[in-house]
């Protein structure tokens, strides 16, 4: 079943599970990812791609705007937390440790988070180092969101394994981009002016989210 290009967005239900899903997304910037993935998704009947799940908040409208597409949803994550998630540092919650091993671990709160919503039918998780998979990746996406690791080892290379999978006219979209450093890490503002340089255009702006396409690709948005 495909959306009606007049929805406003996700049902009530969807949100409210977004809303309670553990994360840092804002809903407005949320609603923009999903309008994003919507209208690539319906454009190109490819799916669409998330890097850095943490538990799900995202993930739970990118799993709906493939539902409502008729596609499905990938997710790209190690679940061991990113640098900031670390013990001592400002985003830990010693919750997510798994006290066997020590370590960060994500992944059973994520496949919470969607059973919960009701969507883990309509999502792949792909658990590894967003590099590795990318580079055993063989098909084209809808939309790449970069979400993952904020230094700019990691998000370089979220760019540069996953934007050649990017269908001519998908969609990229980067999150945390902050062009005074003030506001937070620069890495993904880098990764930003990186794919401006390199022949996307800006099409919508909201809080840190930005959407981009491919300079002349086509559109019926």
């Amino acid at each position: 079943m495909t959306i009606p290009r007049e929805s406003t967005g996700p049902a009530p239900e969807v949100l409210a599970a977004f809303e309670a899903a553990t994360g840092f997304m804002p809903l407005d910037e949320g609603l923009a990812l999903y309008a994003a993935a919507v209208g690539a998704a319906e454009r190109t009947g490819l799916p669409v791609l998330e890097i850095g799940t943490y538990c799900g908040r995202s993930a739970i409208l990118l799993a709906d705007a493939a539902r409502a597409t008729g596609t499905v949803a990938l997710t790209v994550d190690h679940h061991r937390g990113s640098e900031e998630q670390q013990p001592g540092w400002e985003y830990h919650d010693p919750g997510l440790v798994d006290p066997e091993v020590g370590r960060m671990d994500t992944l059973p709160l994520f496949r919470r988070t969607l059973h919960h919503a009701g969507l883990e039918d309509h999502v792949i998780a792909l658990v590894g180092r967003s590099p590795q998979v990318a580079a055993v990746w063989g098909g084209k996406l809808a939309l790449v969101f970069i979400d993952g690791g904020h230094t700019d080892e990691h998000a370089t290379g979220d760019y540069e394994g996953w934007t050649p999978h990017l269908a001519e006219d998908g969609l990229l979209v980067v999150h945390d981009v902050f062009p005074d450093p003030a506001d937070g890490g620069q890495a993904p503002y880098r990764v930003y002016l990186r794919a401006l340089a390199e022949g996307f255009e800006e099409i919508s702006v909201t809080g840190s989210l930005r959407v981009l396409r491919r300079a002349g690709a086509r559109s019926s948005e």
